[in-house]
């Protein structure tokens, strides 16, 4: 079990980015934030305190599925819980995240009891 309450938000818009950070800190954790995934696992390699990654399933580039696989074969990164939080709300996309490697999924717009909920059984 982790003992920082350090979430990386992983999200390609800053308006999603902003409304965690917003909720998640009047909550007690600490937030960090990239905009595109290969940031985010930079900012990984960068600081071990992270304890939960919030991925955004679905952005440009390096896309959250791509960026679970990536952080599943790097021995430093395959321990940190992500959870998926995105717009992707179709019947079978909850258990393409959890396939993915994702250890919970959340569905935007994002009901906070719930994220927190989830949150806290890694943090």
């Amino acid at each position: 079990m982790a003992t920082s309450k350090k979430i990386l938000i992983i999200d390609d818009d800053n308006r999603n980015i902003f409304a965690l950070t917003a909720v998640l800190k009047a909550k007690g954790y600490q937030c960090m934030s990239a905009l595109f995934a290969e940031d985010g696992l930079q900012l990984i390699s960068q600081h071990p305190e992270i304890a939960v990654v919030l991925m955004d399933m679905m952005m440009p580039g390096m896309d959250g599925y791509e960026a679970i696989a990536r952080m599943k074969e790097t021995p430093e990164f395959k321990e940190i819980p992500v959870i998926a939080v995105t717009a992707q709300a179709m019947v079978g996309d909850k258990e393409r995240c959890i396939n993915a490697g994702a250890v919970g999924y959340i569905s935007k717009p994002v009901n906070v009891d719930n994220l927190v909920k989830l949150i806290s059984q890694y943090i």
